[in-house]
């Protein structure tokens, strides 16, 4: 199977490395020719992960997604949830026909307020059984560095997403397989919005003790919110358990972890940086920050109650002060 893989962030890069290093040749998108270039000469990334280094003979690089596509079977998009839509702007239908695609999006395309799956049936009928995801807990940083790391791949065919789970297995690399593909995502998007608040919670100097228990109803949050859309898409799985890596794992990881772009982002915010400050000084895309409203506009059709997400939502997007968010957050935690 020829792997193809869109996206040139510091995400894409591990996966690439993973990839590459279990002996597998890849077609790879990056956006700028002159990041090619650089890439070939230096035979790493020159933004991102730059400690981890490739044998450039096992790449094949286009700033054509066309041509990655074209020339794929398994096609890994990895790129913030925000560009997903351009980055695949002037595909077409007949392209990515008989094609598997894995999601490594952790995040809602904004201008929809729906998943990337959701987006590939409709602009491409794309059919959700040839539709997988590649998640976490996994940071890009301790992949590069070789440290043990879990990655969780999610479809309906359990025997294609084995398939799938096995070009990522390796020495410092432990697959897992289920197929819960649409609540593996919400869970990735919900616990960058959980993470970013425990970055706000860090910034207003609570506590060890309070972030656990702030993490501890943000698990039982998403439960209920993952309980209602399963309910409402009428694609409840069987036997899903929402302690696992997946979901609990990857919640605690991106809400403690000094990798996490989500946490260091509501970080600034609990310091007191505005939003476009806060955007600037980080320099990459924080995927809470629109996953908030995301799940806020989506919540309009769901009405459950979602208050640590709302909170969050206002700080971010109505100018409520942190201060003022979280002294209603500690009236509700469990």
């Amino acid at each position: 199977m020829r792997i193809g893989i869109i996206g040139s962030g510091s995400w894409a890069t591990a996966i690439a490395k993973i990839v590459t290093d279990n002996g597998h040749d890849i077609f790879w998108w990056v956006r700028q020719s002159a990041n090619i270039d650089y890439f070939k000469k230096r035979h790493h990334n020159p933004h991102y992960l730059r400690n981890a280094y490739f044998d450039v003979s096992k790449l094949t690089f286009s700033d054509e997604v066309s041509e990655v596509i074209n020339n794929a079977d398994i096609i890994i998009i990895a790129v913030p949830s925000i560009h997903a839509e351009a980055s695949l702007a002037g595909i077409s239908k007949e392209q990515l026909k008989n094609k598997k695609i894995v999601s490594a999006i952790k995040g809602v395309l904004p201008n929809h307020n729906i998943l990337l799956h959701e987006y590939l049936q409709q602009q491409f009928q794309f059919p959700l059984t040839q539709y997988f995801t590649l998640l976490g807990p996994c940071h890009a940083e301790e992949v590069a560095a070789e440290k043990l790391s879990y990655l969780t791949f999610s479809g309906i065919d359990t025997e294609a997403t084995q398939q799938i789970a096995n070009y990522f297995t390796a020495d410092y690399i432990n697959t897992r397989v289920n197929n819960d593909v649409i609540g593996v995502q919400y869970a990735a998007v919900a616990k960058n919005i959980y993470a970013l608040g425990a970055g706000i919670a860090h910034g207003l100097e609570y506590g060890d003790n309070f972030l656990s228990v702030f993490i501890a109803s943000a698990a039982n949050e998403m439960k209920v919110m993952l309980n209602a859309i399963m309910e409402k898409s009428n694609q409840q799985c069987c036997s899903v358990n929402y302690n696992s890596s997946v979901y609990l794992g990857d919640l605690l990881v991106t809400c403690y972890s000094l990798h996490s772009r989500n946490r260091t982002f509501g970080n600034m915010i609990g310091k007191g940086y505005s939003v476009r400050a806060a955007q600037l000084e980080l320099n990459m895309v924080a995927e809470g920050y629109n996953a908030s409203k995301c799940i806020t506009a989506i919540n309009e059709n769901l009405k459950i109650e979602l208050p640590i997400i709302n909170a969050i939502y206002e700080v971010l997007w109505k100018e409520v002060s942190p201060e003022d968010a979280f002294k209603s957050i500690e009236k509700i935690l469990l």
